[in-house]
């Protein structure tokens, strides 16, 4: 069983593995973080930055747990505004295809509509990760346009009535 929880500043150490760990797992499909972001200097302070926009409740952020307490992603709804955030999640390579990211979205979307008062919400990801844009799916995202990400040919998706629960895909 997978756990959700918000975002603490006693995950940093354990993020911070799990960010280097999968870094180029993940620049195979996101773009890439920097190589600042990985020290310890660096992803201190930006750790510091989203606990603050988490407390000024601008975001919300999360990492999953698996059932040994291990991290082994995160899923984030940023710039809440007007009912409405954008989602991004990034699960490591270990725990990839086994279910792991569409558990998570799917909690995070629940949490969304019943914590956080959120109706909507959209999320891009890059043509090449046909993985996310399944997990999208699978959760009731419906895909409204072409866009980039990071430079890359990427796809917009949205998800309305949040509280309805999934659409059929």
């Amino acid at each position: 069983m997978l756990t959700l929880e918000p975002l603490r500043a006693d995950h940093a150490d354990a993020l911070l593995a799990f960010e280097r760990e999968n870094r180029a797992y993940f620049a195979r499909t996101v773009p890439d973080r920097g190589d600042v972001y990985f020290t310890a200097a660096g992803f201190a302070e930006r750790h510091r930055a989203l606990l603050a926009e988490q407390h000024a409740r601008v975001c919300r952020f999360h990492v999953v747990l698996e059932e040994e307490g291990n991290l082994i992603g995160r899923v984030n709804l940023m710039d809440l505004a007007d009912g409405s955030a954008e989602l991004g999640y990034r699960v490591g390579e270990q725990a990839a295809g086994r279910g792991v990211a569409t558990a998570a979205v799917a909690q995070v979307c629940r949490l969304a509509a019943t914590e956080y008062g959120l109706t909507s919400l959209t999320a891009v990801t890059t043509l090449d990760n046909p993985a996310s844009m399944t997990v999208l799916a699978r959760n009731g995202f419906t895909r409204v346009e072409d866009t980039t990400v990071g430079g890359r040919p990427g796809v917009r998706y949205v998800r309305r009535h949040l509280d309805a629960g999934p659409e059929s895909p």
